[in-house]
């Protein structure tokens, strides 16, 4: 293994264990969710994701609730789906 493959393999290391706390900053949430950061900074800046500011200038966020914020709005399968409508149905539309 070359110092090159070396250095990836470290920097991957890296990036998993900063990504195993339970507060990240502004550069880590970007890596974790893959949005650029022109894209989180514009929904930190409208409210659209939750962040924090102790200092009013650096920005943090709770990795639970960025996996809320991930995980919302779930869209059911075709099965749920149906199912629903098959229970509305049977009660009549109530």
């Amino acid at each position: 293994m070359n110092y090159q493959e070396m250095d990836k393999r470290l920097e991957r290391i890296e990036r998993l264990l900063s990504l195993s706390k339970n507060v990240l900053n502004f550069e880590e949430v970007a890596q974790y969710t893959g949005l650029s950061k022109s894209h989180l900074y514009k929904l930190t800046s409208t409210g659209g994701i939750p962040c924090y500011k102790p200092q009013g200038k650096c920005i943090y966020f709770q990795k639970n609730e960025i996996d809320d914020w991930l995980l919302r709005n779930r869209k059911g399968t075709s099965e749920e789906i149906d199912t629903e409508a098959e229970n509305y149905i049977i009660k009549g539309g109530q």
